[in-house]
């Protein structure tokens, strides 16, 4: 599944208009936009209790959460 398991974000469906002959189109082109999704292994020392349930685990997680997972305190 294209899901982060620790915050949750999925895809999303996003819209933009096409311009045609110097006017925009009323039809708007609809695509579907993902998380970006990187491999990453959870270490086991982990302290923060969002991410405790995948210590020692390799998963797919997002931008957001791979950055917020290598602040330290």
């Amino acid at each position: 599944m294209k899901q982060c398991p620790i915050c949750g974000k999925r895809g999303m469906m996003v819209g933009k208009f096409r311009k045609l002959r110097g006017k925009y189109s009323r039809v708007p082109i609809k695509k579907r936009k993902y998380p970006n999704l990187q491999w990453v292994r959870i270490p086991l020392d982990i302290k923060k209790p969002a991410y405790k349930k995948f210590a020692g685990k390799r998963i797919l997680a997002c931008t957001k959460c791979i950055k917020a997972m290598a602040k330290r305190k």
